[in-house]
């Protein structure tokens, strides 16, 4: 089966002591059935989000992790706050369940202050949230997903997982305007940072997997800090600190859909003592995107917050290497989310080492690129999302860096679609695995955005780019299909926009969003220090020593 040859195998995981992979009778590693559903942009999740815990009744149970929480963030509109949404389910007897990073303090530009009042508003309703510090030295918990279950309409169980937080600068949309309600990121995002982002809405029976990822953390018996001042800090706060027992897990949801899911994960190893469903860790996004890249023969499409760490992307320069007609296009932040004087170097590092590490390997064939908003504001990508020559297609939590490798908690989902892509080219690794509808059409989806070519004109009130040479399109998006057109498209793009700024922006503003991304020259008496600051601060290695010592995961 194709599945078989993308997807990781029952044993490829690593981790033979978390439960994932014993759910069901046939020892399968995955899920099959299912009905996966990509939501680009805040917008779009927040809405459907809101909808769908407004809906849930007494009896119900909804579960999430965040790495941060904002409860005064919008969904849509006054009065739908995210903590007055989960309130409000809780007051009505909705089982609401929740657990955020403790974070670091704020004064470190991280959410300690926040993901507190989140925990506190939610347990005055009668919800329980936890703040959680059960990481390694310096690490988070960045998994964001959400679970839906209904005591008496399996049918509208749901779970969402992928890049977004309940909080501030999420809540963007295809216009790229920015969120009303947001955090100061790098200057030259503005006052209200434009934002891109990808979560998967999930139904049928991957539902209970991502329950049972919940599961797992929640009943870890082990203390939610190892810290004396956390402990005394949460003795004198009054804390919750004890996770209240959960209701047995209910049967999963039936099959409704053509989509098999795999969960993959990142757990760190812990020192001391590991996490019992994990206690040497799990890299299984590590082993996922590495058995898939060993399959890669004619498009990685890429869209990542950071891209870094040249011990991450070397499967990709391998791939690259080994296969001569591959091609591969990233998509990344155009400027990292601090500028400091410090932390800009260390953030720029390395990126600048990763592509040129990409660039020794493929050379012409690998293309990066910013975006920009129709008003010249870049965008801020922090969407996690990798889809392989149209049949592999993988969103979440994890970026392309060691941390989201090895060190910190991720969440991603590996989706293989049972149904075949009709359009050409219908193989286009050749391998006779067969374009697949739900890899391709996220692709080409994410693509229409970035050049202009969507359905809908959400310009509203930006400056209106152009419409498309060919009046409905469709010729333009046809093309897309075919990697080595889809790889053009995007270059002439960019090149088209960057000759416009590049002349003064005169005359009418080409179509697209793309700008051609070149890594700032570092001075050399920089780099060295960027360089152990990025190792030791931006992009640590969790891995146990065994595996670093044969650079494997």
């Amino acid at each position: 089966m194709t599945r078989v040859r993308w997807l990781l195998v029952r044993g490829e995981r690593g981790n033979p002591a978390t439960r994932l992979d014993d759910r069901r009778p046939d020892g399968a590693a995955w899920s099959w059935g299912n009905e996966a559903r990509p939501l680009v942009h805040g917008a779009s999740y927040f809405a459907e989000l809101l909808a769908g815990v407004d809906a849930m009744r007494a009896g119900d149970l909804l579960l999430f992790t965040d790495w941060r929480g904002d409860p005064d963030e919008r969904l849509d509109g006054p009065g739908s706050e995210i903590g007055t949404v989960l309130c409000r389910a809780a007051e009505r007897g909705v089982m609401v369940k929740g657990l955020l990073w403790r974070s670091h303090l704020d004064s470190l530009h991280f959410s300690q202050k926040e993901n507190l009042r989140f925990g506190e508003e939610l347990a005055r309703a009668g919800g329980e949230c936890l703040l959680d510090m059960r990481v390694r030295p310096g690490g988070s918990h960045h998994q964001k997903l959400v679970v839906l279950r209904h005591r008496d309409r399996p049918e509208r169980d749901v779970a969402y997982v992928g890049g977004i937080d309940l909080c501030h600068n999420r809540n963007d949309d295809a216009r790229h305007r920015g969120d009303r309600q947001s955090l100061p990121v790098a200057a030259a995002y503005g006052p209200h940072p434009p934002w891109h982002d990808v979560q998967l809405a999930l139904r049928g029976p991957v539902v209970g997997d991502v329950e049972a990822v919940f599961r797992e953390r929640w009943e870890d018996p082990a203390p939610l800090s190892r810290s004396p001042l956390t402990r005394l800090r949460e003795r004198m706060h009054r804390e919750d600190v004890s996770a209240d027992r959960l209701p047995p897990q209910a049967p999963d949801p039936a099959p409704c859909g053509a989509h098999t899911v795999q969960l993959l994960r990142t757990y760190p190893n812990r020192l001391l003592f590991g996490y019992p469903f994990a206690p040497d860790g799990e890299r299984s996004i590590a082993r996922g995107y590495l058995k898939a890249l060993r399959r890669a023969r004619a498009l990685i499409y890429l869209e990542d917050q950071y891209l870094w760490s040249p011990r991450v992307v070397a499967g990709f320069a391998e791939a690259l290497r080994r296969q001569p007609e591959l091609r591969m296009i990233g998509v990344v932040p155009t400027f990292p989310d601090e500028d400091g004087r410090l932390t800009l170097p260390m953030n720029l590092i390395g990126r600048i080492n990763a592509l040129a590490e990409l660039r020794r390997a493929g050379g012409d064939r690998v293309a990066v690129y910013g975006l920009e908003n129709h008003a010249g504001t870049p965008v801020y990508v922090h969407a996690k999302v990798c889809v392989i020559d149209d049949v592999w297609a993988c969103v979440g939590s994890d970026n392309i860096n060691l941390r989201s490798w090895t060190h910190d908690s991720e969440l991603g989902c590996a989706v293989h679609d049972q149904s075949p892509d009709p359009r050409r080219p219908r193989d286009p690794g050749g391998l006779g695995d067969g374009a697949r509808v739900f890899a391709r059409e996220l692709r080409l989806e994410l693509m229409r955005e970035h050049l202009d070519l969507m359905d809908t004109d959400l310009t509203d009130e930006d400056p209106p780019g152009p419409a498309p040479a060919d009046p409905d399109g469709a010729s333009a998006q046809e093309a897309l299909c075919d990697p080595v057109e889809a790889f053009e498209a995007f270059r002439a793009a960019a090149a088209a926009l960057d000759a416009w700024h590049d002349g003064g922006c005169r005359g009418p503003r080409p179509a697209g969003r793309l700008r051609r991304y070149a890594p700032p020259d570092l001075p050399a008496r920089h780099r060295l220090p960027a360089r152990l600051l990025h190792r030791v601060l931006v992009d640590p290695d969790g891995r146990p020593m065994g595996l670093r010592m044969r650079r494997r995961f």
